[in-house]
């Protein structure tokens, strides 16, 4: 009697684990369907029901005793609900640890590989590569492997083959691995791009491009071996992979940034702003979101690229800001002044961040982009448009500047407390007293470059740990732009009081520019020919051996890396002739005298 209740008892628990597998391949079934599925509500929905099955059907084996019947299929439905639950999470969550950890203390068999690949994925996630290593060392037997070895970890490991009656899995461990190796190798492969090992990142990121990749992944892996050959100056080979990139068809903006940059190096101007402009464009296009799959991919595992990394992608603005700018370097005025109109409608229009005063990178901030603005389109001829732009600007900070006497209070004292947009305000008039310049209106002029001058002769340079008026992109202290915003304005009003033939006017302030920077071969060469017309013979003859004895290095080392609205302004009271002039002026000096 006892044995036929034992065997009915037998029979009864068989019974109930066919169940228990028919319910999870019937789940699975479902989640393959799910995967399929256009419309995002419904596919959410089925996805969310598919977990809930999942988790009971889980919870029921767990009450089982941990028998060699059981488990297979326990630890199987456990690897089919974690890879469902990160899948629609988009990465680990904390408690899902626990349930890792709580299976493998079960007890192991083969389905204890997958179950394996999922730790060593939340471990590579998380960044804990000495327990990964330690886990892969176990799987495969192996001693005394080292978290270097990782790689080779990876290779060595090999899950068994699934049986074909087993339990249905929504993803195997075969393709778990082949998952964790490609996104360790791409992780391994951008970090040695970082630091400048260029032939390991290289070996790393070719490793990844064969392994087991996405479309995202693949644009991200083959424009990352595109910035390693760059750097490794093989453009050839590396325009080769930035064409892949853009043959994938998924997000092109990567390898569009990327590709700007290699035809910068190369001296393209052209296929620079081309791919600039394409960038803008791509950035443009509103993308609806791509459903992710219902499985443990490579992007799940990788962390989001900050700014340090070479696939950082920038945002429309700061996109439409590096075509601007370079259009503005390279003297292609007119579309410069276009794009940068274009640029701050975007930023005022509320569909980029709002207006900020505070310098952030990687590109300037947004009072500076104003200014920038401003330059171009006093280049492109366009005065009363860059009168509107400074006006804008001078609504939006004017209010933020302290009292005058405030401000001579703090110089007195030699105060840093300085609000970082009095270089700007400061700016902003000595662009407008170079656009009265543009009008033919001397009188308007010297007051804007009047008012910029007082402005700035009570301001002192902050420190740099306050990171105002410190320009993240170039690296250019406030104390820099002080001091060639001081000169500008001073050699600005100076050539306004020559042509009106106002010598002596002109005199004070070129000679007070070259005391306030005496490396300036520009305010001394203005000094020198000033000295020369009011027939200062002695004065002019020793600043001339001053300028003989001088290099341009100084001066160029002065005005490197300060902001471009400031490099394309001294650019226009740079002298075209002064080589030529100082050249007259030795010539002159050996030419015999009547006593």
């Amino acid at each position: 009697m006892s044995q036929q209740i034992h065997a009915g008892s037998s029979v009864s628990h068989t019974s109930f684990l066919d169940l228990w597998r028919e319910k999870n391949d019937q789940l699975v079934r479902q989640a393959k369907v799910v995967q399929d599925t256009q419309l995002s509500l419904r596919r959410q929905q089925l996805a969310q029901d598919t977990l809930e099955g999942l988790r009971k059907l889980l919870w029921g084996l767990q009450g089982l005793p941990a028998t060699v019947p059981v488990l297979p299929l326990e630890l199987t439905v456990t690897c089919n609900f974690i890879i469902l639950r990160v899948s629609l999470a988009q990465g680990f969550t904390e408690d899902l640890a626990q349930d890792i950890q709580r299976s493998l203390k079960r007890e192991l068999l083969s389905a204890l590989h997958l179950l394996a690949g999922l730790q060593a994925a939340l471990w590579l996630s998380t960044d804990h590569l000495g327990d990964l290593a330690i886990l892969l060392q176990t799987l495969n037997g192996s001693q005394g492997r080292t978290s270097e070895d990782l790689l080779l970890l990876f290779k060595s490991w090999n899950p068994p083959v699934e049986k074909s009656d087993g339990p249905l899995t929504l993803q195997n461990a075969q393709s778990l691995r082949a998952v964790l190796l490609t996104a360790f190798a791409y992780q391994q492969g951008l970090q040695e791009l970082i630091t400048g090992n260029l032939p390991r990142a290289l070996r790393n990121l070719h490793e990844a491009a064969s392994g087991l990749c996405t479309r995202p992944v693949l644009v991200q892996v083959y424009t990352a071996l595109g910035t390693c050959l760059r750097k490794m100056e093989n453009p050839q080979r590396a325009l080769l992979y930035l064409i892949e990139a853009l043959k994938v068809g998924t997000d092109c903006s990567l390898p569009l940034l990327e590709a700007s940059r290699l035809y910068r190096q190369l001296g393209d101007t052209s296929a620079e702003l081309e791919s600039l402009e394409l960038l803008v464009e791509a950035l443009s296009v509103i993308r609806s979101s791509k459903s992710p799959q219902l499985l443990i991919e490579a992007e799940l595992l990788l962390p989001q690229p900050d700014q340090a990394s070479p696939l950082h992608c920038v945002t429309p603005s700061q996109a439409k800001h590096l075509l601007a700018s370079r259009c503005l370097q390279i003297g292609r005025e007119e579309d410069a002044a276009e794009h940068y109109l274009d640029l701050l409608a975007l930023l005022l229009d509320g569909s980029e961040p709002r207006f900020s005063l505070l310098p952030c990178p990687p590109g300037p901030c947004v009072p500076e982009v104003f200014l920038e603005t401003a330059a171009a389109l006093i280049q492109a001829g366009r005065a009363q448009d860059a009168f509107t732009v400074c006006e804008e600007l001078l609504s939006r900070t004017s209010s933020l500047l302290p009292k005058m006497s405030q401000l001579r209070e703090g110089a007195r004292k030699g105060s840093k407390e300085l609000p970082y947009c009095q270089l700007w305000v400061s700016a902003t008039h000595l662009l407008q007293g170079q656009a009265w310049v543009h009008l033919k209106a001397p009188k308007e002029a010297v007051s804007e470059f009047s008012r910029c001058l007082e402005l700035l002769f009570c301001t002192t340079p902050e420190d740099k740990e306050q990171g105002a008026g410190f320009n993240y992109e170039q690296g250019c202290s406030s104390e820099a732009a002080l001091q060639q915003l001081r000169v500008a304005a001073l050699i600005s009003r100076g050539l306004v009081w020559v042509a009106s033939n106002q010598d002596t006017k002109a005199l004070k302030d070129f000679l007070l520019s070259v005391q306030i920077f005496p490396g300036s071969r520009d305010a001394s060469y203005y000094l020198l020919q000033t000295l020369r017309r009011l027939d200062r013979k002695d004065d002019a003859t020793a600043l001339w051996q001053r300028l003989e004895a001088q290099t341009e290095l100084t001066q160029k080392e002065a005005t490197r890396s300060l902001p471009l609205y400031l490099e394309t302004y001294l650019s226009w009271i740079h002298p075209t002739d002064c080589e030529t002039f100082l050249e007259e002026f030795r010539t002159s000096l050996l030419e015999p005298h009547d006593q």
